[in-house]
């Protein structure tokens, strides 16, 4: 059955947002939810880290929890950088903080395992998103209660998962009218599609502050409920 107010749109209940801010990363910072990003994606590494508890080679990775951490990759390959090493003259992975999960000793040892398959880094089960390159602050205003809340969302997102991101702040978003300037929004398309220019840019330029002018989605209550 369908959802009242969800009708031309996703079920929310299901929906899987794309971006994430580099801020929303930062939040994942340890062990129990450990996040983090690299080569333009997004990875909850949790459950590594759960699998791995109490292991010396997890200390890297926890050390860079909630961290980007693209410099340790060779973006051509997306594999770990690699360099000579001058003890054994061979090709091996470079870890300056030091070997981690699923890295192999510098030299051949008899009680490391190598049956794990494919390395974590290599793995689509962990990503959980794409990292949003650039990020922009919008203001939601809800014109039937006159609350109004300031969200940092991601420039790609669409107004569904701006939505998605406002659920928190109330549960019923889906049974507003989206609106800028007197115009509804169209909800697949992103804030700058829908004419909502991102004027950060100008504002340097000018020398001037931007958060001095925050755009805003005014919301129009519809006669439908929704509640997620």
């Amino acid at each position: 059955m369908l959802r009242r107010g969800l009708v031309a749109g996703p079920d929310l209940e299901y929906f899987q947002r794309r971006y994430f801010t580099p801020a929303e990363v930062a939040q994942h910072n340890r062990p129990e939810d450990l996040w983090v990003s690299y080569l333009g994606r997004v990875y909850d590494l949790t459950p590594l880290a759960q699998e791995y508890k109490g292991n010396l080679l997890l200390k890297p990775i926890v050390e860079v929890a909630g961290q980007d951490i693209s410099h340790w990759f060779d973006p051509k390959t997306g594999d770990i950088r690699k360099h000579i090493d001058p003890l054994t003259g061979c090709l091996r992975y470079c870890t300056p903080r030091g070997r981690f999960v699923h890295v192999p000793p510098q030299l051949p040892c008899s009680d490391w395992a190598n049956d794990f398959g494919k390395p974590w880094w290599q793995r689509s089960y962990y990503e959980v998103g794409r990292l949003s390159a650039k990020s922009r602050s919008i203001r939601i205003i809800n014109t039937l209660t006159s609350q109004e809340h300031t969200l940092e969302v991601g420039v790609l997102e669409s107004i569904w998962e701006i939505l998605h991101r406002y659920l928190p702040y109330n549960a019923h978003a889906a049974s507003y009218t989206w609106k800028y300037e007197g115009k509804n929004l169209n909800m697949d398309f992103t804030l700058e599609e829908n004419g909502i220019r991102d004027e950060e840019e100008e504002f340097d330029y000018l020398n001037m502050d931007s958060t001095l002018h925050t755009p805003a989605i005014l919301l129009y209550f519809n006669d439908d409920l929704t509640e997620l």
